[in-house]
């Protein structure tokens, strides 16, 4: 059996030292399966670095080419067993979706490439045979990125991006970033819900922004605006996401028979945490299962009372979460950072009761300067939800 060993991902340009080991795992023919983390830190012991891969966790015809640490939102973190079929499959779909016309795609890296968003920019662009300008070690600029941009040769430009870097392209206060946008045939945001008045306010100064929604699990993004690529199903079942195809994982790694990856007939499947509505091709998801809101005896998406609050005058960005409440179960929170004057709790009430119902609206609102992040940049609703909860 083959072993699963450490890859150290270092940040900056360094990281293309790493293109012909990638592209070596993506045809299969690495004698390891490797396990990216970032250099300078130990790879989560867990997941059983430098021992050989089960059974069940690697098959010769389809080797399992990488596995990817998950955020560990729900505890501790899990590794995705992704096999090369499943990675090229997913390069080969998104290539498709994004830039199907003739011409040379390149990436621009400016996500760490040991999480999975940034570990694609690397092996897309090990598929595609093109090398990757990368962004320097360091917080993300938008000087950074408009250096990045002029450095590209390709004719089809991709990135990917978290909402907090777009915020700051567009918040720039001169035109280059926005300019340097408008050159990607595909701007990808995702790791977190984007906001709809970023995305409006984006596309209104000609970027061509593609909302992404996926995991670990499915080789990240596998839903671009709300359409799951090709060779992607999602249904809805027990109230969960389900997405099945060729981009799915094989399981976790040292788990055995996890209930995330239903056995049957048929192609892979990854049941997802997530809450969500399909229908005529597209999907819609409303928030994870764990982050429903009990109060009043009745349950409450979180991303339904957000997306209500969107566009609200004063609020920049908006998170919901639930705390524990004597008299409702759960009272609904409103984490807001402002964009001048924030509202009014009265005001977002009023909001939340004329978009959906009364028992829906916010019993609280929480005024933050910054959304706390974790991983890549996504809304760490633990912190939230502390924070909430030493309010009135």
């Amino acid at each position: 059996m083959r072993p699963l060993l450490p890859l150290a991902v270092p940040a900056g340009e360094t990281v293309l030292e790493l293109l012909p080991t990638l592209a070596r795992a993506l045809a299969g023919e690495l004698g390891h399966a490797l396990l990216p983390h970032a250099a300078g830190a130990a790879p989560d012991p867990g997941l059983r670095p430098g021992e050989v891969l089960a059974g069940g966790e690697d098959d010769p015809a389809d080797p399992t080419a990488v596995v990817v640490a998950t955020s560990g939102s729900t505890g501790t973190p899990k590794g995705a067993l992704l096999p090369a079929g499943a990675l090229r499959a997913s390069a080969a779909a998104t290539a498709a979706r994004l830039s199907p016309g003739p011409g040379s795609q390149q990436w621009v890296l400016a996500l760490p490439a040991h999480h999975v968003a940034g570990l694609q920019v690397l092996l897309r662009s090990a598929r595609a045979g093109t090398e990757p300008v990368v962004l320097p070690p360091g917080p993300f600029t938008p000087e950074a990125f408009v250096a990045a941009t002029a450095a590209t040769t390709g004719t089809q430009l991709l990135t990917s991006l978290v909402p907090t870097q777009l915020v700051r392209l567009l918040d720039a206060p001169d035109d280059e970033p926005v300019a340097a946008l408008r050159r990607y045939a595909a701007v990808l945001v995702g790791s977190a819900a984007t906001p709809a008045p970023l995305l409006a306010r984006a596309r209104a100064a000609g970027v061509r922004v593609v909302t992404t929604y996926g995991s670990s699990e499915t080789c990240g993004g596998c839903v671009y605006d709300g359409r799951p690529l090709d060779g992607v199903h999602a249904q809805v079942q027990d109230g969960r996401l389900v997405l099945s195809g060729p981009v799915v994982a094989r399981g976790y790694r040292g788990r055995p028979g996890h209930p995330a990856f239903p056995a049957g007939p048929g192609p892979r499947a990854f049941r997802t945490d997530d809450t969500a509505e399909v229908g005529d091709g597209r999907v819609r998801v409303l928030g994870r299962v764990d982050d429903l809101i009990t109060t009043g005896g009745l349950k409450l998406a979180p991303g339904l009372v957000e997306e209500a609050l969107t566009g609200t005058p004063g609020i920049a960005e908006v998170v919901v979460v639930g705390v524990p409440d004597a008299q409702w179960g759960q009272r609904v929170v409103a984490c807001v950072v402002p964009a001048g004057t924030p509202p009014t709790l009265g005001e977002v009430r009023d909001r939340v009761a004329g978009a959906l119902e009364r028992w829906a609206a916010p019993r609280q609102l929480l005024v933050l300067p910054e959304l706390p992040l974790r991983g890549p940049g996504k809304p760490d609703r633990t912190r939230l939800r502390a924070l909430a909860a030493e309010g009135p």
